[in-house]
């Protein structure tokens, strides 16, 4: 399947749109299908025409990535829905906007996605949730699909209501691993490894654990036990993270933190 758009306007190119576009362009995105919106007027690459204000019309086949920041749609829609055609798609990176809320904002739209990446996609390994509804015709659907591949993981959610937590698993999950990365480094540091070793080996370590828990056909967890020998010295840490299930715990509390602020954002608070 074709995997560019005839045409790719993104209203807001701030470091997630950022981060999609750049992926993109170095797949083989002709910049020239490219259009920017962003007050600034600032370059985002060669070749991207980059807009102060909203253009008289949109090419035909315009695909819109939302990309600004969420409580800008109202100003947004306003502009940019007397733009929208029949066959314009909009992928919505908005986090806490529903989907019901962006059929409200651009009625004459049927094809709309909902879409929740993380920064990796910047790499090609990011995670990308994916919502829409039966409006949005199949074709639309799979045209999506294939924009968003590139970027990484797609995973469609078929329930909206689980959008949220998803989005505090994958969407938030890279800066709450970045947190893990340096409390071990500090941690290591707090045993006397000086302190740029202590972080470049547990910066190391993460990485490498994590290619090797990707390319396994045991999960984390066997892996987890396969590396803790009986009275070593894995077990005995490993002991301190299990006791009364405090790693797990301290997760759940995380992810449910970051799930209640997207559905506060979802009701505007």
């Amino acid at each position: 399947m074709r995997i560019w758009p005839d045409h790719l306007f993104l209203v807001g190119c701030g470091n997630m749109a950022g981060q999609m576009l750049s992926r993109w362009l170095a797949c083989g995105l002709d910049p020239a299908r490219v259009t920017v919106l962003r007050p600034s007027g600032k370059a985002v690459a060669d070749g991207v025409v980059v807009m102060t204000d909203y253009p008289a019309a949109l090419p035909a086949g315009t695909t819109v990535l939302l990309g600004m920041k969420p409580y800008q749609i109202g100003d947004v829609a306003e502009s940019l829905a007397p733009l929208c055609a029949a066959d314009t798609r909009i992928v919505s990176i908005l986090a806490g906007t529903l989907l019901a809320d962006m059929r409200a904002y651009f009625p004459q739209v049927r094809d709309i996605v909902r879409a929740m990446p993380n920064l990796p996609v910047g790499l090609g390994e990011g995670v990308t949730a994916l919502f829409t509804d039966s409006r949005t015709a199949p074709p639309a659907r799979d045209a999506v699909d294939a924009l968003i591949r590139p970027l990484g993981l797609a995973e469609w959610v078929t329930d909206e209501a689980l959008f949220n937590q998803v989005t505090a698993l994958s969407g938030c999950g890279p800066a709450f691993v970045f947190r893990f990365i340096d409390a071990l480094a500090k941690a290591g540091e707090a045993l006397g490894i000086p302190a740029d070793q202590a972080a470049r080996m547990a910066l190391a370590t993460v990485q490498g654990s994590a290619n090797m828990a990707a390319r396994a056909s045991d999960s984390p967890a066997q892996l987890a036990d396969r590396v803790a020998s009986p009275g070593g010295m894995t077990r005995e840490g490993m002991n301190v993270l299990d006791v009364d299930d405090r790693l797990r715990t301290l997760l759940v509390d995380t992810l449910t933190a970051a799930r209640d602020r997207g559905e506060a954002m979802a009701r505007g608070e």
